[in-house]
C-alpha cells in the first residue's frame, strides 16, 4: 500500500510538472510567430494587456477558478490554454509510465513538447518557424546518447530520410502542378523528427501522418461543407501525431504489420 501511495503521489507530481511546462508552451505558441520574447514581459491578458499575477496563472486551476474569464477585463479565456496544459501533463505521465524516470523520458518529453508547440503554431498560422525546427534538428540529433536503440548512423539517416523524402515529394508536386504543395517547414520538421526516431521511424511517421491527415481532412471538409482540393490543411500536426504514435506504439504496430505480411 505504501508503494502504491508513493507511486500515485509521484504520478501527480509528474502531471503537475507537465502542466507547468504546458503553460510555458502556451507562451511560446502565442509569442514566437510574432517574433516576441518568450521570457519578457511576464504573462499578460492578450485583450486588456494587464499583467497576470502568479495566483491567476496556475495551470488548469486558474481557468476553473476564474470561470474562463480574465480577472481584469472579464473577456473569455480560450479553452485551448488549459487544454494544452492538460495535454502536456498527460503526456508527461504516459512517458513516466512507459519509460520510468530517466534520460529517455526526459528526451521524449522535450521532443513531444516541441511537437505540441509546432503543431499549434502551424494550426494558427500555417507556418513552422525555423527558429524551432532548425535548432531542433541539432538538439534531437543527440538521440543516440539518450535512446539505447539509436546510433549515430540511425540519426544521420533519419535526418536525410526525413528531410529528403518530403523535399522529393514537394519537388515532384511542383513539377506537376507548377505550385507549392508542401511548405519548407514540413521538410525541416520531418528532418527534426528523423533525427529523433531514425529512418525506421520516418517511414512509419510519413505513413501514419498521411493516413491521419487524409482522415481528418475528409472530416474537416464534410464538417465545413468545403470540397476544395485547394483547401489548406496544415500537415505539421499530423506528422507530430504520427511521431507520438511511434514513440508509444511504433514497434508493436510495425511488428503487427510485418506479421500480417507473412501470413
Amino acid at each position: 500500500m505504501m508503494g502504491f501511495n508513493y507511486f500515485f503521489m509521484f504520478t501527480i507530481f509528474v502531471f503537475i510538472f507537465g502542466a507547468c511546462i504546458g503553460s510555458f508552451l502556451n507562451v511560446c505558441i502565442y509569442r514566437i510567430p510574432e517574433n516576441n520574447s518568450i521570457v519578457t514581459p511576464g504573462s499578460f491578458c492578450p485583450v486588456c494587456k494587464q499583467s497576470i499575477p502568479f495566483y491567476c496563472n496556475i495551470p488548469i486551476l486558474s481557468y476553473v477558478f476564474l470561470k474562463g474569464r480574465c480577472k481584469f477585463c472579464h473577456n473569455p479565456i480560450s479553452i485551448r490554454y488549459p487544454f494544452i496544459e492538460t495535454l502536456t501533463g498527460i503526456f508527461a505521465v504516459l512517458l513516466f509510465y512507459k519509460f520510468g524516470i530517466g534520460l529517455t523520458m526526459v528526451y521524449w518529453f522535450v521532443f513531444i513538447s516541441v511537437l505540441i508547440t509546432i503543431s499549434f503554431i502551424d494550426i494558427d498560422h500555417q507556418i513552422i518557424p525555423d527558429i524551432i525546427s532548425l535548432p531542433g534538428i541539432l538538439i534531437f540529433a543527440s538521440s543516440f546518447y539518450f535512446l539505447p536503440e539509436m546510433t549515430i548512423k540511425d540519426t544521420i539517416l533519419g535526418i536525410f530520410a526525413g528531410g529528403g523524402s518530403l523535399y522529393a515529394v514537394a519537388f515532384l508536386y511542383f513539377l506537376i502542378k507548377k505550385q507549392e504543395g508542401m511548405g519548407g517547414g514540413d521538410i525541416k520538421l520531418l528532418a527534426m523528427i528523423g533525427a529523433a526516431t531514425g529512418i525506421k521511424g520516418v517511414f512509419f511517421i510519413i505513413f501514419a501522418g498521411s493516413l491521419l491527415g487524409t482522415f481528418f481532412g475528409i472530416l474537416i471538409m464534410v464538417y465545413t461543407r468545403i470540397a476544395d482540393s485547394k483547401l489548406k490543411i496544415p500537415f505539421g500536426p499530423f506528422l507530430a501525431m504520427g511521431a507520438i504514435l511511434y514513440i508509444f506504439f511504433g514497434e508493436q504496430l510495425i511488428q503487427w504489420y510485418l506479421t500480417i505480411l507473412r501470413t
